[in-house]
């Protein structure tokens, strides 16, 4: 059997890959932004912006960055972030910016089209960029859009980001009659299984 050796534990490691997502999504922002690419940012991170609005000691980090583009942007987003330092890819189905040349697909700006289905099974299509409010530093998809993308997505992670809006209040019962018919026991099944 092989032995295999790992890096020390390291806080400055661990830190570290937190401000890289970070200043991926500001770099990116901020190219789309002064392209006057309309955007909103989803996922991870607007689940910790979100989340942090309400309690800071609840916010998860989160490995990549998602972004929601209009298709018909596409080109003029890839101009703006290949400016930037990204590199532009599609694998597997999926648009990526790639943070540099020898970037991993976790060190990207993952696109998710508006109004688009994210995969041919999803019921309910992505929200449009409109759907999103200006802060501070990005435009932030609105919860109700984030709250419907991560009910029809419901993978693993999903669930565990719905899980984390519902710790915090931002989601309670009174959802069950804001989101669409198909994603309601979805909802449901989170309030009834708030561990599983």
């Amino acid at each position: 059997m092989a032995i295999v050796s790992y890096a020390g534990v390291s806080w400055e490691r661990m830190s570290n890959a937190v401000e890289r997502v970070r200043q991926r999504l500001l770099r990116a922002a901020r190219a789309l932004e002064l392209a006057e690419v309309p955007y909103a940012v989803a996922g991870g991170n607007a689940v910790a912006a979100w989340v942090s609005r309400v309690d800071e000691t609840a916010v998860r980090n989160t490995q990549d960055v998602d972004i929601v583009l209009r298709r018909a942007n596409l080109d003029a987003a890839r101009e703006a972030l290949e400016g930037a330092g990204f590199v532009y890819r599609h694998v597997a189905g999926i648009d990526m910016f790639l943070d540099g040349p020898n970037a991993k697909a976790r060190d990207a700006v993952h696109i998710i089209f508006a109004a688009e289905r994210v995969r041919p099974h999803y019921g309910v299509p992505a929200p449009d960029v409109t759907e999103s409010e200006e802060t501070e530093t990005f435009r932030l998809l609105s919860l109700d859009a984030l709250v419907r993308m991560k009910l029809t997505a419901f993978r693993d992670k999903d669930r565990v980001h719905l899980r984390d809006l519902i710790a915090v209040d931002l989601v309670d019962n009174s959802w069950l009659s804001r989101v669409p018919a198909p994603l309601r026991a979805r909802l449901q099944e989170l309030f009834d299984n708030p561990e599983d």
